[in-house]
């Protein structure tokens, strides 16, 4: 009965999804980069290292270096998982499939909170570089500004992309003339001693700019509005972090060593100070229009992000379904959207630095939950969790970037883990009092404990669920053969047959569908393995036969564990494709034949099949077979 329910509440959700969901897929690898470094670059360069030198000193350069490997651990986790699951939502979609929708309600409230965060972060320090220009209040200034991006948000996701490419490639040429003219007048005197506040503010220091690297993030949230997501996300997100992890290192570096403690500690703009020093007045302006495009593409890109999350909420029924409508023109979540400009605007008024704090504390946490995530879908072994980017030295990766973010938010001090553990509480409580009582999701972690203890606890949604996303990801359109498969027949015996057997268990089960006398079907299989062994591999073997009459054609899946006894000479066989069909079949007979002999090319094929844990897994190794179509 339980299972009967989790079906229905699925399929339920799904006919949602399918409804709200038709998200244009526009972004290129360019954009990818140009959103991620955009988001990546503004106050964590322009404001936060002054703000960071007083706090560690010279080593800030370190605590920049050291944040960027943390934030190579999460994002080597993240690339994996959105190459597996380019899905709307990110960090969010990952967590709900890999530990389940509570977790992966907190974590989606709280990643959309703090990217919101973020982003009025953003709007604040754009505002105060306008203001230079143009006598406003900063809030008001703010306010308009964040009105203007909710605005291009909705109209379309390419706009976005354009946009943000022309704001990247501006400030990158600005930053590099930067670092280019002020190497040259660095005074290595200002290092001295370079951890001059201690080992230990490094460290909390690094926690304190990881804010810097949230970017990642928004990347991850739009992937289902990415072209070839599973490719083109992880290369862009690689290239991004590792550009601008050494960006910030030397921007900072050049700051640090132009500049000193004594200009530099708790400056607002320690960037334009800088240039003001090797570059004149021309210098600051330069650098304050680089602050300002910063800033821009910060917005630009946090407004697109921050509503994916609340969108794939919606889709998974875990918040009212208004919020995953789908604009009809646009093709835009645009009350997600206008949600998610709200939010900014109420945070525009919120004291500057404890929202720093929060905000890289969350991201943090969001870091960490995608290291954990990996490690469950790998060891739950979800058949259908197939990522195209595997993050290298598994898992010791994964292990570092949890022992890093956990020595970061311990860092952090008391007040933003209290404002996080208060956030984690409302998120479980807005689970169970909204989510629970409207979906049921199966996840990874139940597979893991399966498998563990050896007790029944899944049906096989999250497999399910999985098969529809990587069709989708690899642009799978279905055919017959397809077709026939998802309808045909499986056998799954566990213990060893002889071949007459064998073949009278293949005939009761294939007359019933034919509409033909087992003994006919027997007599004819029979017939047709003494001509020639239809054994075409060690442990495989592929019988086929031709029958009387129009339009008849079948496919039977044999699995046995121990194997069949075809000959006394062959090995035993373990897996059989059973091909029946009458003379005006003949065409589409040979094509199975052949589609059967592309999937039986997988180096990995046998022990795919071996380790399947049930028919539905036996007919997915199929199904998802690589194969001309």
């Amino acid at each position: 009965m339980f299972v009967v329910e989790l079906t229905q509440k699925d399929v339920f959700f799904n006919l949602v999804k399918k409804k709200h969901m038709k998200l244009k897929k526009e972004l290129t690898l360019l954009d990818v980069f140009c959103i991620a470094t955009g988001a990546m670059i503004s106050s964590g360069l322009f404001i936060l290292p002054g703000l960071a030198h007083a706090q560690a000193g010279p080593a800030v350069v370190f605590s920049y270096f050291f944040a960027g490997l943390l934030a190579l651990m999460g994002m080597l986790s993240q690339a994996e998982l959105v190459s597996a699951m380019p899905k709307t939502g990110g960090t969010y979609f990952y967590v709900t499939r890999s530990m389940g929708p509570a977790a992966g309600t907190v974590d989606g409230l709280i990643t959309w909170f703090s990217l919101s965060l973020k982003t009025a972060f953003a709007l604040v320090g754009m505002a105060a570089f306008t203001e230079m220009f143009v006598a406003v209040e900063i809030q008001i200034i703010a306010v308009i500004l964040c009105a203007v991006f909710v605005l291009i948000n909705i109209i379309g996701i390419k706009e976005v992309g354009r946009v943000q490419r022309f704001l990247v490639f501006g400030l990158l040429s600005i930053l590099c003339f930067y670092i280019i003219r002020g190497v040259t007048v660095v005074d290595v005197h200002n290092f001295t001693p370079f951890f001059s506040k201690g080992i230990a503010p490094v460290f909390a220091t690094a926690g304190f700019v990881f804010i810097s690297f949230g970017g990642l993030l928004k990347v991850a949230s739009v992937a289902e509005e990415v072209k070839n997501a599973e490719r083109t996300v992880p290369l862009g997100m690689i290239l991004s972090l590792f550009v601008v992890t050494i960006l910030y290192t030397l921007v900072v570096f050049v700051t640090s060593g132009v500049l000193g403690a004594a200009e530099l500690d708790n400056s607002l703009t320690p960037i334009s100070t800088g240039a003001r020093v090797f570059l004149g007045p021309r210098g600051v302006m330069m650098l304050n229009i680089a602050a300002i495009l910063a800033f821009i593409s910060t917005a630009n890109a946090g407004i697109m992000a921050a509503s994916r999350y609340p969108t794939a909420l919606a889709h998974d029924g875990l918040m009212p379904e208004y919020f995953g409508r789908i604009n009809k023109r646009f093709k835009t979540p645009h009350i997600a959207i206008l949600f998610t400009g709200i939010s900014i605007i109420i945070a525009l008024f919120f004291e500057l630095s404890t929202l720093v704090k929060m905000a890289s504390t969350v991201l943090i946490f969001t870091f960490l939950f995608s290291c954990l995530a990996v490690i469950i879908m790998r060891e739950s072994r979800v058949q259908n969790y197939q990522p195209k980017f595997k993050s290298p030295l598994y898992p010791w990766v994964q292990i570092l970037g949890i022992v890093g973010c956990g020595l970061l938010i311990f860092e952090m001090g008391k007040e933003p883990l209290i404002a996080c553990c208060i956030f984690i509480i409302g998120g479980l409580f807005i689970y169970w009092c909204y989510g629970r009582i409207r979906t049921t999701r199966e996840f990874a972690l139940l597979h893991l404990i399966e498998r563990i203890t050896a007790k029944e606890l899944t049906s096989y949604t999250l497999e399910t669920e999985l098969k529809e996303i990587i069709r989708e990801r690899d642009d799978i359109t279905k055919d017959r053969f397809d077709y026939i498969i998802e309808k045909c027949a499986v056998l799954d015996i566990d213990q060893n047959i002889k071949l007459d057997d064998f073949f009278r268990l293949v005939s009761d089960t294939l007359s019933k569908s034919l509409k033909v006398k087992s003994s006919i079907l027997f007599q004819l299989i029979s017939e047709r393995e003494k001509e020639t062994s239809t054994v075409i591999a060690p442990g495989i073997a592929i019988p086929h036969i031709i029958l009387d009459g129009e339009k008849l054609f079948d496919v039977l899946l044999v699995r046995c564990k121990k194997g069949i006894t075809f000959s006394e000479t062959a090995s035993k066989v373990h897996v059989v494709f059973v091909l029946i069909g009458s003379k005006d079949e003949r065409n589409f007979h040979l094509r199975a034949l052949a589609a059967i002999a592309q999937i039986l090319q997988d180096s990995n094929f046998m022990k795919k099949w071996m380790d399947a844990k049930n028919k539905k897994a036996l007919k997915d190794i199929v199904l998802l077979g690589k194969r001309m179509r």
